[in-house]
């Protein structure tokens, strides 16, 4: 970790006007699935300094997984110290973004105690809840979504029919940022994006359903408020700040779903605006100037986290992870296998991968749905295998580009981020596979974080969020490959036929 805006020549009367607070900074929280990770920005949005803490997730039985909140606090409380010790400017902290994984649901007493672990987004027991809530009607029609399994609804389901004892203890419910929103600020607050993905959310009006509400068993008074994530949600309390040496007040956003947060940091806020993220799991989102939900693609329709805005995505469970698990299982790092395949894009190869490792849900919402191999011969080589998986990584994410595009979606280009945009390969075959060019942001900071540090600003100070949310510059743009768009189209719809054949034999 550097903080390399303080430069220590810059003499004491540059540290002091720091100290003194007329360089405001703010701070983005990201609070991850097996990590925490911390971004202290100036006021131009420049990054100062990032730390982050790692913390573990528990697997009690097969298909569960759960963290005990307390670990994020412990994590968030270490990472403050880190940044502390490292730049004088967090002195000058005067608000507070918190991007979370979505859906998990915290439970807290009357007391304000946590009841139990959190039951994470990839958790997959409440699958039959989540059919059950989705056939119920006007579930759909209101929340703008299908009930995926990952939700947080079906998640209370299940503990009333299972932990009924638990159930009947519950006070309030929190997602994982709205957790730490409440450790920051004393407040139960939820903002727009995350709120999205529970399933209890009116996402058209942006307001809880009692509908809904009452389908999942569930009653207002549980839920926290609701605020855009670019308002302010709360202020820093007290104790925090004699702990963290700040003179206050520090500002505390509404924050962000993780999904909306990094379309922040990336600046895709307009109709048009969209990034895919190559990360463990895969991602398309797309910016909209209305709400526009199609269920029935297995899309997700979200609030994004300024107001008078959403945000569509199709989501698959299995990216990166794909080529981590061939990783794995032939003993070579990620990076080995794709190395070997150059950068120039090949015809697609003759073996077929579908990518369904943990199932799948856009297009077709099915948590059951494994992954297969076709196509193996004698002569199938490793890179046989790694350009199938990446492969079936690209057909998998078009699945999402075409279900956007059946609503509506205007998407010219698409900023790439993640890990898997390690392997230029790979992006110029997801290109041609999409037949749309991707943008690389340049070296720096345009995720999550940044994001999350964004609404900070705005809550702390008013600014326009089209001012503040901005693209950041480009190092490089990915075209197509005209010369491959055809085969790789053929090849696109025999992997879409594949799909009820292999869905027949599991």
């Amino acid at each position: 970790m550097a903080c390399p805006h303080m430069n220590p020549n810059y003499g004491q009367a540059a540290r002091n006007r720091y100290l003194e607070g007329k360089h405001m900074t703010f701070l983005g929280i990201d609070l991850g699935t097996s990590g925490i990770r911390l971004l202290l920005v100036d006021a131009d949005g420049r990054p100062l300094a990032a730390t982050e803490r790692h913390y573990d997730v528990h697997r009690p039985h097969p298909g569960w997984s759960e963290q005990n909140p307390a670990d994020w606090i412990a994590a968030l409380d270490a990472a403050v110290e880190d940044l502390r010790r490292a730049c004088p400017q967090f002195s000058a902290l005067r608000g507070i973004g918190v991007s979370g994984q979505m859906h998990g649901a915290t439970l807290l007493d009357k007391a304000g105690d946590v009841l139990r672990p959190c039951i994470l987004w990839n958790d997959t027991r409440s699958h039959a809840q989540a059919v059950r809530l989705d056939s119920i009607d006007q579930v759909r029609a209101l929340s703008g979504n299908i009930v995926f399994s990952g939700f947080t609804a079906p998640k209370l389901e299940w503990l009333r029919e299972h932990e009924p004892g638990i159930h009947a203890r519950i006070a309030k419910v929190l997602l994982p940022a709205g957790y730490l929103n409440l450790y920051l600020t004393g407040e139960h607050v939820a903002d727009m994006s995350d709120s999205s993905g529970t399933s209890w959310l009116d996402v058209g009006r942006r307001q809880w359903s009692d509908t809904l509400l009452a389908a999942g068993h569930m009653r207002r008074d549980q839920m926290p408020d609701l605020v855009e994530g670019s308002a302010e949600a709360g202020r820093l309390r007290p104790d925090l700040l004699r702990r963290w040496g700040l003179t206050g007040p520090v500002s505390v956003a509404g924050g962000a779903g993780d999904n909306a947060a990094a379309a922040c940091g990336i600046g895709a806020l307009e109709e048009g605006q969209g990034f895919v993220s190559l990360g463990t799991s895969g991602v398309l989102l797309a910016a909209r100037d209305g709400y526009r939900p199609a269920p029935e693609t297995a899309l997700h329709t979200f609030c994004h986290a300024v107001p008078g805005r959403w945000y569509q995505m199709g989501v698959m469970l299995s990216a990166t992870d794909s080529l981590n698990w061939l990783a794995r299982i032939t003993d070579k790092k990620p990076a080995a296998l794709t190395a070997p395949l150059g950068e120039a894009l090949q015809a697609p190869s003759r073996v077929r991968f579908l990518p369904y490792l943990s199932g799948e849900r856009t297009p077709h919402n099915d948590a059951e749905i494994r992954g297969s191999f076709t196509g193996l011969g004698a002569a199938t080589s490793r890179d046989d295998l790694t350009r199938a998986v990446l492969e079936g990584v690209a057909f998998g994410l078009r699945d999402s580009f075409e279900a956007l595009q059946a609503t509506g979606a205007r998407v010219d280009q698409l900023s790439a981020i993640g890990g898997g945009t390690a392997s230029r390969y790979w992006l110029r075959l997801i290109a041609t596979v999409l037949g749309i060019p991707l943008t690389l942001p340049a070296g720096g900071e345009f995720g999550a974080c940044l994001g999350a540090a964004r609404l900070a600003m705005i809550a702390a100070t008013g600014g326009r969020p089209e001012s503040i949310m901005i693209a950041p510059g480009f190092s490089e743009t990915i075209e197509p490959e005209a010369s491959f768009k055809a085969a790789f189209d053929a090849s696109y719809r025999d992997y879409r036929a594949s799909y009820p054949a292999i869905r027949a034999i599991q």
